[in-house]
């Protein structure tokens, strides 16, 4: 039992949800932060949760004010934050002759400015005490692009930038820094996928199938984990074998 305090945007969402609940179960105290939620959404949340030391805050995680806000509050009420995964995410896509301006800002500032705002806010904290763990939710079309997602590619990628450069810069005080590309995963998202497109997918896949957010959580409780000190700057590729490189 580790008894710190984790933070993990997008944590009511299909993978966030899972995330938090396995590093709770791996003792962490977990804080859910997402956009403000209805109250059957919450209901379903905490029933899930249920038994488990998991708490909910509301956060734009891609407003830098709100994300100061957030974590002073987390600091206040919890301790502080220890462990920081970024799963807030959200995709707006379009073919690139027909992506405006909007469409391209609206993802950035969800899926890569978020990156920047939440971790300005743990990493001196973490330097401090000399311990820290990052996780970074990136996606394999970070790696391999996707048509008609250049502005989520685009930020998916930068997140593995920023994760490299970062975990330079903090390696030697204890803090490690590394994200995760997930393949296909089961979620409400892929679930609306036509059943003939599905199999398609899966087909591709040489793992056979769909991932599910417990194959993502499990990664996050490993790169988090006390004892994986010395292995930081690293992307994981949860993909089932879709896409495979050195």
């Amino acid at each position: 039992m580790t008894g710190r305090i984790a933070l993990v945007t997008g944590g009511l969402g299909g993978i966030g949800s899972e995330i938090c609940r396995q590093l709770a179960q791996s003792g962490h105290r977990v804080i859910a932060a997402d956009l403000p939620a209805d109250a059957a959404r919450l209901t379903r949340f905490h029933a899930a949760m249920a038994g488990l030391d998991v708490h909910v805050e509301s956060v734009d995680a891609g407003r830098f004010e709100e994300c100061t806000t957030l974590v002073a509050r987390v600091e206040k009420n919890h301790g502080p934050v220890s462990v920081l995964v970024n799963a807030a995410g959200i995709t707006r896509d379009a073919s690139f002759r027909k992506m405006d301006a909007g469409l391209w800002d609206e993802v950035m500032r969800v899926n890569l400015d978020s990156v920047f705002n939440l971790c300005k806010q743990v990493v001196d904290g973490m330097c401090e005490r000399g311990f820290g763990r990052i996780v970074n939710i990136s996606s394999i079309v970070g790696q391999t692009g996707a048509f008609g997602q250049t502005n989520y590619a685009a930020a998916k990628a930068g997140m593995h930038g920023f994760t490299m450069a970062l975990a330079r810069e903090v390696a030697r005080k204890g803090v490690t820094v590394n994200s995760i590309s997930p393949g296909y995963i089961q979620t409400a998202m892929t679930d609306a996928i036509p059943e003939e497109q599905r199999q398609q997918i899966i087909a591709a896949i040489p793992a056979g199938r769909i991932g599910k957010p417990e194959d993502i959580a499990r990664s996050v409780v490993f790169l988090c984990d006390e004892t994986t000190s010395y292995l930081t700057g690293v992307n994981l590729p949860v993909n089932g074998g879709l896409f495979i490189s050195f």
